[in-house]
């Protein structure tokens, strides 16, 4: 397996609230986020939960995804006329 390229310059905090849900506030320095975009300008991230939070509360990390697609896992966008739904005209 690859080594991951971590994405350094953010910070990720999880609230959870009383109801059981949450949500991650995050904050991304764009200008790292440039160097890692493909060459249609896309960076696809992947958020982990760490083991313990950080000394601020940092509950979260980021690192690139660097999957791709096999040739064979492509989206086959032929549909058959048989295969159309009603409001596919």
């Amino acid at each position: 397996m690859a080594d991951k390229t971590y994405i350094n310059k953010c910070w990720i905090r999880e609230k959870k609230f009383d109801s059981g849900g949450s949500v991650l506030n995050c904050g991304f320095y764009v200008d790292e986020l440039k160097e890692h975009a493909d060459e249609n300008g896309w960076v696809n991230i992947a958020i982990s939960e760490r083991r313990t939070p950080s000394d601020k509360g940092y509950t979260h990390y980021a690192y690139k995804d660097e999957w791709k697609p096999k040739d064979s896992e492509q989206i086959d966008t032929d549909v058959n006329d048989d295969e159309k739904m009603p409001w596919d005209d």
